[in-house]
């Protein structure tokens, strides 16, 4: 996997003060996007152990509320195999720092209906995510009024209540 960000500080994209992967490869394209060239598997540098270190050192601070996952596309299978790594570490070594991933993907449809029940590591991936904001960028629904989020279609969900109650639960921004 390739990335083409990681940023120390980010306060946009999630709740609290954050550090932020971006990863390269999407396949989705959405008419509009702010990051296109993160659309390309190939952009940017190799996502190594070396990441995965300097992402932990990031998270290392009290004033560092966790991680957000964006792209590119994160939840692309390539891309998963190189966060699952990330992830888990991240939850090992802080448990109470949470983890947002943002994707093109319908949360029902794609990622629990299909990936989770098809593919070993969406399924342990999903695991571990807190915060999932789902559904393509839809430039005619842009609004720069929403928190967290591109366009009106896209959701914040709660990935563990939404599991335990079977249906998609929004997450209560603060």
């Amino acid at each position: 996997m390739n990335y083409a960000d990681i940023k120390r500080v980010d306060v946009a994209n999630g709740e609290g003060v954050r550090v932020s992967v971006f990863v390269s490869g999407c396949n989705h394209h959405c008419k509009g996007c702010f990051n296109q060239c993160a659309w390309d598997f190939n952009y940017g540098n190799k996502f190594t152990e070396h990441e995965i270190d300097k992402v932990i050192n990031y998270l290392d601070h009290d004033y560092i509320s966790g991680l957000s996952l964006l792209g590119g596309e994160p939840l692309e299978p390539q891309n998963q195999e190189g966060l699952l790594p990330l992830v888990k570490k991240v939850k090992e070594k802080f448990p109470d720092k949470n983890i947002w991933c943002y994707t093109g993907f319908d949360f029902e449809k794609d990622v629990v209906g299909k990936m989770a029940k098809e593919n070993e590591t969406s399924s342990e991936l999903l695991k571990y995510l807190d915060v999932v904001v789902d559904g393509k960028f839809e430039q005619d629904k842009k609004d720069l009024k929403l928190r967290f989020r591109g366009s009106s279609n896209q959701r914040i969900i709660d990935v563990k209540e939404s599991l335990k109650e079977k249906h998609v639960v929004e997450f209560k921004l603060a």
